[in-house]
Protein backbone atom coordinates (compact mmCIF):
# COMPACT_ATOMS: atom_id res chain seq x y z
CA UNK A 1 0.00 0.00 0.00
CA UNK A 2 2.91 2.39 1.35
CA UNK A 3 5.14 1.56 -2.29
CA UNK A 4 1.76 2.49 -4.02
CA UNK A 5 0.92 5.82 -2.41
CA UNK A 6 3.87 6.92 -3.00
CA UNK A 7 4.35 5.49 -6.55
CA UNK A 8 0.60 7.96 -6.90
CA UNK A 9 2.59 11.03 -5.46
CA UNK A 10 5.34 11.14 -7.81
CA UNK A 11 2.72 10.56 -10.86
CA UNK A 12 1.76 14.06 -9.10
CA UNK A 13 5.10 15.40 -9.18
CA UNK A 14 5.82 14.92 -5.39
CA UNK A 15 9.54 13.34 -5.73
CA UNK A 16 10.92 14.77 -2.58
CA UNK A 17 9.13 13.05 0.36
CA UNK A 18 7.89 15.79 1.61
CA UNK A 19 4.65 14.42 3.22
CA UNK A 20 2.44 16.12 0.14
CA UNK A 21 0.15 13.14 -0.42
CA UNK A 22 -2.77 12.95 1.57
CA UNK A 23 -4.41 9.76 1.63
CA UNK A 24 -8.65 10.56 1.11
CA UNK A 25 -9.62 7.35 1.03
CA UNK A 26 -9.14 3.05 1.16
CA UNK A 27 -12.25 1.31 0.33
CA UNK A 28 -11.25 -2.53 -0.11
CA UNK A 29 -8.18 -2.54 -2.52
CA UNK A 30 -9.11 1.11 -4.01
CA UNK A 31 -7.19 3.87 -3.09
CA UNK A 32 -7.88 7.80 -3.38
CA UNK A 33 -4.82 10.18 -2.96
CA UNK A 34 -4.84 14.15 -2.84
CA UNK A 35 -1.91 16.13 -4.40
CA UNK A 36 -2.63 19.71 -4.18
CA UNK A 37 -5.35 20.14 -6.25
CA UNK A 38 -5.28 17.20 -8.04
CA UNK A 39 -6.70 13.62 -6.50
CA UNK A 40 -5.53 10.06 -7.74
CA UNK A 41 -7.54 7.00 -7.38
CA UNK A 42 -6.01 3.35 -7.80
CA UNK A 43 -8.89 1.49 -9.51
CA UNK A 44 -9.84 -2.02 -8.08
CA UNK A 45 -7.80 -4.79 -9.47
CA UNK A 46 -8.41 -6.09 -12.63
CA UNK A 47 -10.31 -3.00 -13.58
CA UNK A 48 -10.39 -3.10 -17.45
CA UNK A 49 -7.85 -0.04 -18.45
CA UNK A 50 -9.14 0.03 -22.17
CA UNK A 51 -13.01 0.39 -21.19
CA UNK A 52 -12.26 3.02 -18.22
CA UNK A 53 -10.50 4.99 -20.87
CA UNK A 54 -13.93 5.41 -23.41
CA UNK A 55 -15.69 6.11 -20.13
CA UNK A 56 -13.31 9.11 -19.37
CA UNK A 57 -13.50 9.90 -22.78
CA UNK A 58 -17.08 9.96 -22.65
CA UNK A 59 -16.72 12.46 -19.33
CA UNK A 60 -14.66 15.20 -21.00
CA UNK A 61 -17.72 15.09 -23.88
CA UNK A 62 -20.14 16.31 -21.08
CA UNK A 63 -18.19 18.76 -18.87
CA UNK A 64 -21.32 20.33 -17.75
CA UNK A 65 -22.64 16.44 -15.90
CA UNK A 66 -19.55 14.54 -15.44
CA UNK A 67 -16.35 15.79 -13.92
CA UNK A 68 -13.78 15.76 -16.78
CA UNK A 69 -10.47 13.53 -15.59
CA UNK A 70 -7.16 15.25 -16.08
CA UNK A 71 -5.95 12.92 -18.70
CA UNK A 72 -6.30 9.50 -19.95
CA UNK A 73 -5.75 6.69 -17.10
CA UNK A 74 -2.23 5.50 -16.53
CA UNK A 75 -0.58 2.08 -15.06
CA UNK A 76 1.13 2.56 -11.24
CA UNK A 77 2.53 -0.71 -9.89
CA UNK A 78 -0.17 -2.97 -12.03
CA UNK A 79 -2.76 -1.00 -11.31
CA UNK A 80 -5.30 1.31 -13.02
CA UNK A 81 -4.72 4.89 -11.67
CA UNK A 82 -6.50 8.36 -13.06
CA UNK A 83 -6.26 11.47 -12.32
CA UNK A 84 -9.10 14.31 -11.00
CA UNK A 85 -9.22 18.15 -10.22
CA UNK A 86 -10.17 18.47 -6.71
CA UNK A 87 -13.57 19.52 -5.50
CA UNK A 88 -15.97 19.89 -2.82
CA UNK A 89 -17.69 16.81 -1.42
CA UNK A 90 -21.52 16.61 -0.64
CA UNK A 91 -21.40 17.14 3.24
CA UNK A 92 -23.00 14.45 4.94
CA UNK A 93 -24.20 16.33 8.18
CA UNK A 94 -27.19 18.14 7.41
CA UNK A 95 -29.14 16.03 5.04
CA UNK A 96 -31.91 19.18 4.55
CA UNK A 97 -29.31 20.74 2.58
CA UNK A 98 -28.32 17.29 0.65
CA UNK A 99 -28.04 19.10 -3.05
CA UNK A 100 -30.72 16.34 -4.41
CA UNK A 101 -32.29 18.65 -6.77
CA UNK A 102 -29.18 19.33 -8.25
CA UNK A 103 -28.73 16.10 -8.36
CA UNK A 104 -32.00 14.97 -9.81
CA UNK A 105 -31.40 17.77 -12.72
CA UNK A 106 -27.62 16.27 -13.68
CA UNK A 107 -29.22 12.47 -13.51
CA UNK A 108 -31.79 13.57 -15.92
CA UNK A 109 -29.58 15.47 -18.48
CA UNK A 110 -27.11 12.12 -18.49
CA UNK A 111 -29.87 10.21 -19.40
CA UNK A 112 -30.72 12.63 -22.25
CA UNK A 113 -27.59 12.88 -23.82
CA UNK A 114 -26.98 10.95 -26.83
CA UNK A 115 -24.98 8.39 -26.11
CA UNK A 116 -20.99 7.76 -28.41
CA UNK A 117 -20.38 4.71 -30.32
CA UNK A 118 -18.57 2.12 -28.14
CA UNK A 119 -19.68 3.23 -24.97
CA UNK A 120 -19.58 0.14 -22.98
CA UNK A 121 -22.49 -1.39 -20.89
CA UNK A 122 -23.21 0.30 -17.92
CA UNK A 123 -21.88 -1.90 -14.94
CA UNK A 124 -25.02 -1.46 -12.11
CA UNK A 125 -26.52 -5.49 -12.79
CA UNK A 126 -22.76 -6.88 -12.67
CA UNK A 127 -21.73 -4.99 -9.33
CA UNK A 128 -24.89 -5.95 -7.55
CA UNK A 129 -24.20 -9.99 -8.22
CA UNK A 130 -20.49 -9.75 -7.37
CA UNK A 131 -21.80 -8.15 -4.01
CA UNK A 132 -24.07 -11.29 -3.48
CA UNK A 133 -21.05 -13.85 -4.79
CA UNK A 134 -18.76 -12.41 -2.34
CA UNK A 135 -20.90 -12.51 0.59
CA UNK A 136 -18.97 -14.56 3.09
CA UNK A 137 -20.27 -18.25 3.68
CA UNK A 138 -21.84 -18.45 7.39
CA UNK A 139 -22.20 -14.65 7.75
CA UNK A 140 -24.95 -14.35 9.54
CA UNK A 141 -28.28 -12.56 7.17
CA UNK A 142 -26.38 -14.06 4.06
CA UNK A 143 -28.54 -16.38 3.30
CA UNK A 144 -31.80 -13.88 3.51
CA UNK A 145 -29.64 -11.73 1.28
CA UNK A 146 -28.98 -14.93 -1.48
CA UNK A 147 -33.17 -15.48 -1.18
CA UNK A 148 -33.94 -11.69 -1.93
CA UNK A 149 -31.35 -12.35 -4.98
CA UNK A 150 -33.00 -15.59 -6.02
CA UNK A 151 -36.30 -13.40 -6.52
CA UNK A 152 -34.72 -10.62 -8.75
CA UNK A 153 -36.32 -10.64 -12.55
CA UNK A 154 -33.72 -10.29 -15.17
CA UNK A 155 -32.42 -6.91 -15.12
CA UNK A 156 -34.22 -3.92 -17.18
CA UNK A 157 -32.50 -3.08 -20.44
CA UNK A 158 -31.98 0.53 -22.08
CA UNK A 159 -30.40 2.17 -24.08
CA UNK A 160 -29.41 5.08 -22.18
CA UNK A 161 -26.30 6.70 -20.64
CA UNK A 162 -26.31 5.81 -17.12
CA UNK A 163 -23.69 6.56 -14.57
CA UNK A 164 -24.43 3.09 -13.16
CA UNK A 165 -23.32 3.59 -8.99
CA UNK A 166 -25.01 6.38 -7.97
CA UNK A 167 -25.11 8.07 -4.68
CA UNK A 168 -24.98 11.45 -3.28
CA UNK A 169 -21.20 10.42 -2.20
CA UNK A 170 -20.89 10.70 -6.63
CA UNK A 171 -21.50 14.23 -6.33
CA UNK A 172 -18.29 17.11 -6.00
CA UNK A 173 -18.29 20.61 -6.39
CA UNK A 174 -15.99 22.05 -8.90
CA UNK A 175 -16.07 25.16 -10.24
CA UNK A 176 -19.08 26.48 -8.61
CA UNK A 177 -20.93 23.55 -9.93
CA UNK A 178 -22.24 20.01 -8.55
CA UNK A 179 -20.58 17.35 -10.68
CA UNK A 180 -21.24 13.82 -11.05
CA UNK A 181 -17.74 11.49 -10.40
CA UNK A 182 -16.77 8.16 -10.24
CA UNK A 183 -17.64 6.52 -13.25
CA UNK A 184 -15.98 3.25 -13.81
CA UNK A 185 -19.89 2.14 -14.25
CA UNK A 186 -20.54 4.73 -16.51
CA UNK A 187 -22.72 3.11 -19.92
CA UNK A 188 -25.39 1.99 -21.92
CA UNK A 189 -28.40 0.69 -19.61
CA UNK A 190 -31.69 1.64 -18.39
CA UNK A 191 -31.64 5.13 -16.56
CA UNK A 192 -33.68 3.45 -13.27
CA UNK A 193 -30.73 1.91 -12.42
CA UNK A 194 -29.32 5.67 -11.35
CA UNK A 195 -32.89 6.08 -8.66
CA UNK A 196 -32.43 2.62 -7.77
CA UNK A 197 -30.11 3.54 -4.35
CA UNK A 198 -32.30 6.43 -3.09
CA UNK A 199 -35.38 3.88 -3.83
CA UNK A 200 -33.54 1.04 -2.24
CA UNK A 201 -33.20 3.32 0.70
CA UNK A 202 -36.89 4.73 1.07
CA UNK A 203 -38.12 1.65 0.56
CA UNK A 204 -36.01 0.32 3.94
CA UNK A 205 -36.97 3.44 5.69
CA UNK A 206 -33.54 4.66 5.52
CA UNK A 207 -34.68 7.60 3.39
CA UNK A 208 -37.12 10.08 4.26
CA UNK A 209 -39.46 10.74 2.04
CA UNK A 210 -39.48 14.13 1.34
CA UNK A 211 -35.67 13.92 0.47
CA UNK A 212 -36.70 11.27 -2.42
CA UNK A 213 -39.58 13.78 -3.57
CA UNK A 214 -36.87 16.46 -3.53
CA UNK A 215 -34.57 14.39 -6.01
CA UNK A 216 -37.53 12.78 -8.39
CA UNK A 217 -39.19 15.80 -8.96
CA UNK A 218 -36.26 18.23 -9.66
CA UNK A 219 -35.66 14.90 -12.23
CA UNK A 220 -38.80 15.19 -14.14
CA UNK A 221 -38.57 18.61 -14.14
CA UNK A 222 -35.96 18.71 -16.02
CA UNK A 223 -37.24 15.62 -18.34
CA UNK A 224 -36.15 12.97 -16.84
CA UNK A 225 -37.18 9.76 -18.78
CA UNK A 226 -36.09 6.33 -16.13
CA UNK A 227 -39.75 6.68 -14.73
CA UNK A 228 -43.35 7.34 -15.87
CA UNK A 229 -44.88 10.60 -13.38
CA UNK A 230 -48.04 8.67 -13.18
CA UNK A 231 -46.47 5.76 -11.46
CA UNK A 232 -42.51 6.16 -11.18
CA UNK A 233 -42.55 2.70 -9.19
CA UNK A 234 -43.51 0.51 -12.08
CA UNK A 235 -40.05 1.36 -13.22
CA UNK A 236 -38.54 1.63 -10.23
CA UNK A 237 -39.62 -1.54 -7.99
CA UNK A 238 -37.45 -4.06 -9.86
CA UNK A 239 -34.36 -2.00 -9.84
CA UNK A 240 -34.75 -0.63 -6.20
CA UNK A 241 -34.73 -4.53 -5.01
CA UNK A 242 -31.82 -4.58 -6.56
CA UNK A 243 -30.64 -2.31 -4.78
CA UNK A 244 -31.32 -3.26 -1.47
CA UNK A 245 -29.83 -7.02 -1.99
CA UNK A 246 -26.42 -4.84 -3.57
CA UNK A 247 -26.23 -2.62 -0.30
CA UNK A 248 -27.16 -5.43 2.33
CA UNK A 249 -24.47 -8.19 0.84
CA UNK A 250 -21.78 -5.16 0.96
CA UNK A 251 -22.87 -4.46 4.77
CA UNK A 252 -22.57 -8.25 5.64
CA UNK A 253 -19.43 -8.32 3.97
CA UNK A 254 -18.37 -5.44 5.37
CA UNK A 255 -19.36 -6.55 9.00
CA UNK A 256 -17.50 -9.87 8.78
CA UNK A 257 -14.06 -8.07 7.44
CA UNK A 258 -14.29 -5.88 9.98
CA UNK A 259 -15.53 -7.91 13.05
CA UNK A 260 -17.99 -5.28 13.93
CA UNK A 261 -22.03 -5.05 14.20
CA UNK A 262 -24.44 -3.81 12.03
CA UNK A 263 -25.27 -0.29 12.37
CA UNK A 264 -29.14 -0.34 12.48
CA UNK A 265 -29.50 1.37 8.88
CA UNK A 266 -27.66 -1.74 7.60
CA UNK A 267 -30.06 -4.12 9.86
CA UNK A 268 -32.89 -2.52 8.23
CA UNK A 269 -31.78 -3.57 4.62
CA UNK A 270 -31.26 -7.23 5.55
CA UNK A 271 -34.92 -6.48 7.00
CA UNK A 272 -35.67 -5.65 4.22
CA UNK A 273 -34.41 -8.72 2.40
CA UNK A 274 -36.55 -10.80 4.43
CA UNK A 275 -39.48 -8.76 3.42
CA UNK A 276 -38.68 -9.17 -0.42
CA UNK A 277 -37.82 -12.92 0.18
CA UNK A 278 -41.58 -12.57 2.10
CA UNK A 279 -43.64 -10.68 -0.68
CA UNK A 280 -41.98 -12.19 -4.21
CA UNK A 281 -41.77 -16.04 -5.14
CA UNK A 282 -39.96 -15.38 -8.67
CA UNK A 283 -37.61 -17.91 -10.19
CA UNK A 284 -34.00 -18.47 -8.09
CA UNK A 285 -30.99 -17.49 -9.12
CA UNK A 286 -27.89 -19.12 -8.31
Amino acid sequence: MDELITAMGALAGVEDGSGAVEVVAVRGDVVVVRVGDVVLKAHERGTDGSALGVRLEVARGLGGVLLAPLGPPVEVLGRVVTRWPFGEAVPQSAPEEFPLADAGRLLAALHLAPVPPGTPEAGAWSRMARAVRELPAGAPGADVVRGAFGTLPDPPRGSALIHGDWHLGQLLRHGGAWRLIDLDDLGRGHPAWDLARPAALLLAGVLDGREWDRLLTAYLGAGGPAVDPADPWAALEAPARALVVQLAARALSASVRDGVPLEPAQEALVATCDRIVSAHRGPRRG
